[in-house]
């Protein structure tokens, strides 16, 4: 009996281990970035919260759509993993996971995926299946166009989108107008990280537009989406006759951007970690948290 027990006990501290690898493969803490946009989609629908059930689904899609792309991601962008100095300290170059492992991650990501699509409504079911080829294959879009940091924009913008559909069943141009503006913000900043990939990239054939158009003509074109990304979440609060304080959240926004486009500069890339995961997750969350509030108030 006590063997039995035992062996339960080390059965599931193997499983959470394993679990927990599994979880920082995918950097599932990286939803900060997307997670917000999707549950201001959310209740900006109606602009009113639209249930826990509703708000549950919404999760579980987000998780399984995470999981089935960066699963995807590290499986099909493996081979340079392994090469590029930044990567390759990552689970399938280090051995710690390997291919049929991942695969079966994204297995499960996409079944929780269509599983919580269908729970929302007619338009989210239908609309999953196309959601889950785009986002499983955008990672092959580097190794044919300089346009593949535009197209992960794309990728996350679907959440806010996403989301806006799961609560109403319908696409409405204001959904449009929230996600364009997601597409470019994360565009721009992912055109920031692959600066840190520059030279591997032209040594590697590897296409961006840091690789296309060089690290300062790069950091410009990341301005220009960032301004308009700015502007059409404006737009988008005037639209929508938001609260007061939507413009507090958009005005702290329009800061950190700014912030984030001075931390990193041609010749001095040492700061691209500050500006990628902690300013981009400030914005994000604290966008979330003043369209609550102006929804609220």
């Amino acid at each position: 009996m006590a063997s039995t027990s035992n062996n339960i006990v080390s059965a599931s501290k193997t499983a959470y281990r394993r679990l927990g690898v599994y979880s920082s493969s995918i950097r599932i803490w990286e939803s900060l970035f997307a997670l917000p946009f999707a549950y201001m989609g959310m209740i900006l629908a109606t602009q009113s919260w639209p249930g826990f059930e509703i708000f549950i689904w919404i999760t579980a899609a987000m998780f399984g759509a995470r999981t089935l792309a960066m699963s995807a991601n590290r499986l099909i962008n493996a081979k340079e993993d392994a090469l590029n100095p930044r990567t390759q300290n990552r689970h399938m170059p280090q051995g710690i996971l390997n291919s049929k492992e991942v695969l079966a991650m994204m297995g499960i990501g996409l079944t929780i995926f269509l599983i919580s699509a269908s729970q929302l409504n007619t338009l989210a079911l239908v609309l999953a299946p196309i959601t889950a080829v785009y986002i499983t294959l955008y990672s092959f879009a580097k190794y044919y166009t300089w346009a593949c940091n535009f197209i992960l924009g794309i990728a996350l913008s679907i959440a806010p989108a996403g989301a806006w559909i799961g609560v109403v069943g319908q696409i409405e141009w204001q959904a449009a107008l929230l996600s364009a503006a997601v597409a470019l913000w994360a565009g721009g900043f992912d055109i920031i990280y692959a600066c840190t990939d520059y030279d591997f990239d032209k040594q590697n054939g590897i296409n961006s537009v840091p690789a296309r158009f060089g690290i300062s003509g790069a950091l410009k074109i990341v301005r220009v989406m960032h301004f308009f990304s700015a502007i059409l979440l404006l737009i988008l609060a005037i639209v929508l006759s938001l609260g007061y304080f939507f413009y507090i959240g958009w005005f702290i926004a329009v800061i950190l951007l700014i912030y984030e486009n001075r931390l990193v500069r041609p010749n001095d890339l040492s700061k691209v970690g500050i500006a990628f995961f902690r300013v981009n997750s400030y914005i994000s969350i604290q966008l979330l948290i003043f369209t609550s509030l102006s929804i609220i108030f």
